[in-house]
């Protein structure tokens, strides 16, 4: 069976079937956005500033990371060669440097997937789903092959979340929140939900609160936030409430997500990386 670029012995699968990673998600729109040269590629090309246009392009993205985890070798080479068509295509303006660049640079779509799975292995990592550095460790591994569909090479990719971290000191001088960034922030507030899910305006705001605490204090305080002592440890006790409250609501799953969680229940055994042993 093609079970794509992961499959259930993958830390992936376990890692993207859980609902807690819509938090994940949210956390890395925030952090991508402190990338100005990237924010400002996103406002002049993206619907996603287009509250007539932005809920339809966020479920393109769903789909491309459902695919790209779940999908089979074809589905997933298919769904990356129309993403990086479409990079390759377009262009963005840095009033910074007075540069037009292209969006499929490799340094802009490295930020774009180291700031996903960072926000992704941190969340699994503080809510609960990873409990260990080793299972941390082989998540960020696993996930070059989804850098690599999208056109960043392998070997340039964080291995671990050490190589992450120093990715991202590396390139933290160079960070800010620009305007887009700010408004990007704003207008998670107020999600363009259609009217069937507009229900989940409730809910909104407070997992948007907690996906910006999550980031690192680096992070909010680029974005004029005060970074408390004990807003991490807080933040950690809530993602694990929130995660045992996402299980217990009844949400639309897609099916290559139900089909995933059926095969990880067949399995009935949690994949060690080290051994490829059951526990």
């Amino acid at each position: 069976m093609d079970e794509g670029l992961f499959g259930p012995r993958s830390v992936t699968w376990r890692v993207h079937v859980d609902p807690i990673l819509w938090v994940a998600g949210f956390r890395a729109l925030f952090l991508q956005s402190l990338n100005a040269r990237v924010m400002r590629a996103t406002y002049q090309n993206s619907a996603l500033f287009d509250r007539k246009k932005a809920w339809a392009r966020f479920l393109r993205t769903t789909e491309f990371v459902t695919v790209r985890t779940f999908g089979s070798t074809d589905e997933v080479e298919r769904l990356a060669r129309r993403v990086r068509d479409i990079h390759e295509s377009l262009t963005g303006y840095d009033p910074d440097t007075d540069e037009t660049f292209r969006l499929d640079e490799v340094d802009s779509l490295l930020w774009v997937h180291c700031g996903e799975i960072d926000s992704y292995v941190d969340i699994a990592g503080r809510s609960g789903i990873l409990d260990n550095d080793r299972d941390a460790d082989q998540y960020v591994d696993e996930q070059r092959r989804a850098a690599e569909v999208v056109g960043i090479p392998y070997d340039s990719v964080p291995k671990s979340r050490g190589e992450l971290a120093d990715y991202f000191d590396g390139l933290r001088p160079k960070l800010y929140a620009s305007d887009e960034a700010k408004q990007g922030l704003r207008n998670t507030f107020n999600p363009p939900l259609p009217k069937n899910l507009a229900f989940l305006k409730l809910g909104t705001p407070g997992l948007i609160v907690l996906a910006f605490a999550s980031m690192p204090g680096w992070a909010r305080r680029m974005y004029g936030v005060p970074v408390l002592p004990t807003t991490d440890f807080t933040t950690t006790l809530t993602l694990k409430a929130v995660r045992t409250a996402l299980k217990a609501v009844p949400m639309p799953v897609h099916p290559a997500v139900k089909r995933a969680r059926q095969r990880l229940r067949e399995e009935r055994r949690v994949f060690t990386p080290v051994t490829g042993h059951p526990t």
